[in-house]
Order: C-alpha cells, then sequence, then structure tokens
C-alpha cells in the first residue's frame, strides 16, 4: 500500500487505494473514462489542485465533499479537472484535407445546406479549423453548422471566448490568421480573437458521450469524433459508435484520431482512408 504523507495545508502526495478505486468508479460512472491504477500520478495532480482551491487536505475528505455536493456542482468541477484537453489547430492535417474534398464534392452536387459534429471540441481549435476550412471551401451564403461539444465546462468557456496566444496560432497559415482572427494587444503580448464570421457558425455545448442516448436528432453530414474513444472502455465505445451512426445521414462520414480504429467493435461502419469511416 502507498504511503500517504502531506505537509501543513498542501494536499495529501499520495492516495490511498481505496480513495483512488471510488474516484475512479465515480469518473467511470459519471464519464465513461476509464482510470487504471497508472493513472494514479495523474489523478493526485489534478485533483491535488482542485484541493487547493477548496482548502482540503485529504483525499479521503475531497471524496466526501464529491459524494455530497447538491446538484453535483463537485462532480463537473473534478471532471473539469480529469479531463485531458490536449488539442491544436489543424491537427492531423489530413483529416482537414479531406473535409476539404467533401465540402467539393458536395457543393458540385448543388448541396447547400451543411451540418458538422465535433464531438470532444476541447478549447475550440478543432471546430474552428473546420470552420475556416468549410469558410474556405464554401460560399458564405451557404447554410451551414458546427455543433461542437466537450464534457469540460473550463475548456468550453475558452472555447467560447475564441481568444488564443501567438504560440497557439503556430499551426495556423497565415492568411487564415488574417481572414478569420483579429490581433488584440495583451500586456505587452498579442492575442487572436476569433472572427464573429467564423464563430457565429459554430455553437458550443456540454456533452458527456458516456450517457446515451445524446439529445441531438442529426443528421450530421460529418462527425469528427476524434481521440477520444481511447479514454473509454469498448462498451461506452460500442453505444458512442451506435450514436454516431444514427445521427450520421447516409454517406456521411466518421473521422477518428489517428491512434484509434474501430477494428474488433462491432459496427457497420466501413473503413474509407485511414481512421475515416464512412455510413454506407
Amino acid at each position: 500500500m502507498m504511503a500517504v504523507r502531506h505537509t501543513g495545508d498542501q494536499p495529501e502526495i499520495g492516495i490511498d487505494p481505496a480513495t483512488f478505486h471510488r474516484i475512479a468508479e465515480i469518473v467511470y460512472q459519471k464519464a465513461g473514462i476509464v482510470l487504471h491504477r497508472q493513472k494514479e500520478a495523474l489523478v493526485v495532480a489534478r485533483i491535488g489542485k482542485r484541493m487547493r482551491q477548496l482548502g482540503i487536505t485529504h483525499f479521503r475528505e475531497y471524496l466526501r465533499r464529491l459524494e455530497e455536493s447538491p446538484e453535483h456542482e463537485e462532480l463537473v468541477e473534478m471532471l473539469n479537472a480529469i479531463s485531458t484537453n490536449v488539442t491544436h489547430f489543424f491537427r492531423e492535417p489530413k483529416h482537414f484535407e479531406h473535409l476539404a474534398g467533401w465540402l467539393a464534392r458536395w457543393r458540385l452536387e448543388g448541396r447547400t445546406s451543411f451540418r458538422f459534429w465535433c464531438a470532444a471540441s476541447s478549447s475550440g481549435e478543432e471546430p474552428y479549423s473546420m470552420g475556416m476550412v468549410i469558410r474556405e471551401k464554401l460560399p458564405a451564403d451557404s447554410d451551414v453548422r458546427i455543433l461542437a461539444t466537450d464534457l469540460s465546462t473550463r475548456a468550453l468557456a475558452e472555447a467560447r471566448e475564441g481568444v488564443y496566444t501567438a504560440k497557439d496560432m503556430e499551426k495556423v497559415p497565415e492568411a487564415y490568421a488574417h481572414r478569420y482572427f483579429t490581433c488584440e494587444a495583451a500586456k505587452g503580448d498579442h492575442r487572436f480573437r476569433v472572427h464573429p464570421a467564423l464563430g457565429k457558425m459554430i455553437t458550443f455545448a456540454r456533452l458527456n458521450l458516456a450517457q446515451t442516448p445524446y439529445p441531438m436528432r442529426g443528421p450530421f453530414d460529418a462527425i469528427f469524433c476524434r481521440n477520444v474513444m481511447i479514454y473509454f472502455d469498448d462498451d461506452v465505445r460500442r453505444r458512442l459508435l451506435c450514436e454516431c451512426w444514427r445521427l450520421l445521414r447516409p454517406n456521411g462520414y466518421l473521422v477518428v484520431g489517428s491512434a484509434e480504429s474501430l477494428a474488433g467493435l462491432p459496427t457497420d461502419f466501413k473503413n474509407v482512408a485511414p481512421s475515416v469511416y464512412v455510413k454506407s
């Protein structure tokens, strides 16, 4: 058993197995995220930061707070802390090349209305990247909507604000940066704010992918559900895929992360490119 120590008013630097197991159980029940014992250091670090904000020094005390919190307030804060929100603009760029190709084809077919879902939007870089590609490939008067969802209320707040640092912008082509962002001076530094014309096509909303069925009706032309299934077990993955199938229009596309695969999962999706699937 791991020794648990704490110093002063700082949180414990270790968590006992029973407390870790119960927290992991809650995270799985509420968000479908699997926390193996190897994730103990991550849990200690991320929940420890939240504990410092609350003035709590013992993980068992925090667990009591979590279980007794009214209206699940602390559950949301805990899931914000646990959720991984690693992203950047045009991550896995091949996927955006596919999107550009689909848009060009759909436009030639005479389509004027388009619907997309970004299922793990994090702090907004992914749906805004989708939006830039769409604005480049479609007429300005096209009827386009992007639904961007995430579990983390903190990440969604950042996404809605749509303000990024110069480092955040490193992957954005210079021409896109000029067209779709406004540069603002802030305390001797520069920040880049998403242009309203780009932001107005995107709706941000909190969604727990582990709780099915989802409230949307679709149909979507394409779903970007990238780098999120790796945190789920097969039961949650299966239910997520069933919902993606329901929400996609016929011949619509599902895009997953390059490290993810639907192999071994019961699904009728057909693989048409690396990490790209079609409902046919």
